[in-house]
């Protein structure tokens, strides 16, 4: 039981937590704009989202500390680049 909690220190288990709440922000990014993707897209979406999310959270002078204010961070930063991504495909 403490080997798989153990995971989640490491450096690999940073980076499982990224795929998965980026996955899921990604996701929940699509729903809210009514954008259809794969998983793999969610992942991609989410995880350049939270990137701009942190950007964005250190240009506002935020703090972003925990699971929840990572993923709402990344929520943010996945809608922006969805919404951006509308934008330029509805010009083309």
């Amino acid at each position: 039981m403490h080997g798989s909690l153990e995971v989640l220190r490491t450096q690999y288990g940073g980076f499982l937590a990224l795929i998965v709440i980026g996955g899921l922000a990604g996701w929940v990014a699509g729903m809210i704009l009514r954008i259809r993707h794969g998983v793999l897209t969610n992942v991609i979406v989410g995880v350049a989202g939270a990137w701009i999310g942190s950007e964005l959270a250190d240009l506002a002078h935020v703090t972003v500390h925990g699971t929840i204010e990572h993923f709402v961070a990344a929520l943010v930063g996945s809608a922006a680049l969805l919404y951006i991504w509308q934008l330029i495909n509805k010009r083309g």
